[in-house]
């Protein structure tokens, strides 16, 4: 089985356990709403944030014989500033954080060759939701740069911009803690080539990582 192939099933049978997880977590922050959660297990009002993660994603939606079945895998590294106190009403109460994520390793499986780049996230805007025993929901968006060693398509560009958007959880043991989100991360270089059709893939990321008190 191709190395794509093997990817797309993988998403597809996560991409469920994924939801899944997303409703517990919610379902169990808005019934524990008066519950005390430990300081310590939990993002810091103001603070930052360090993450190594790993992702991977397939595009089953793209154009046939050019994106559809492409896919992504990355490795990134991640710091992130908490900005804010707690605010919002409800199970909406929560922190903003602004991140950057550099992405050392990128692979695109794709017809005609892999590709390899270096990808650049400059701003990622993020909320992480209020945590109840010591999960903490959050959604992020963002975007940026990367640069490959082919065109991605074949017949685009090598140089494209990534934007992206995730759903997810983190899940706190004091000051560190494990995130696992469902993610869309989408190539493309904005229409600078004639041809770029874009890949859009959704999938998995995990990370492992810690939120540390400003000083």
């Amino acid at each position: 089985m191709r190395s794509s192939q093997l990817m797309t099933r993988a998403g597809t049978i996560a991409i469920p356990l994924l939801f899944l997880l997303l409703f517990w977590s919610v379902s169990a922050a808005t019934a524990q709403s008066t519950t005390t959660t430990n300081s310590g297990d939990q993002p810091p009002e103001r603070g930052h944030e360090w993450e190594v993660w790993t992702g991977a994603g397939g595009d089953p939606i793209g154009t046939p014989g050019v994106t559809l079945g492409n896919s992504v895998w990355n490795v990134g590294l991640r710091y992130g500033w908490v900005l804010t106190d707690p605010h919002g009403p409800g199970f909406l109460r929560g922190r903003f954080e602004y991140a950057v994520d550099v992405l050392p390793v990128v692979v695109v499986f794709q017809p005609g060759g892999r590709a390899y780049g270096f990808g650049l996230d400059p701003w990622i805007m993020k909320w992480n939701f209020e945590p109840h025993r010591r999960i903490s929901p959050y959604i992020e968006l963002g975007g940026g740069g990367l640069i490959a060693t082919r065109e991605i398509p074949v017949g685009a560009a090598r140089l494209n911009f990534t934007p992206t958007g995730a759903i997810g959880v983190n899940l706190l043991r004091g000051k560190y803690h494990w995130s696992i989100d469902f993610r869309y991360f989408h190539i493309s270089d904005a229409q600078i080539t004639p041809f770029n059709p874009g890949t859009d893939t959704f999938g998995i990321r995990v990370g492992w990582g810690a939120f540390t008190h400003s000083h």
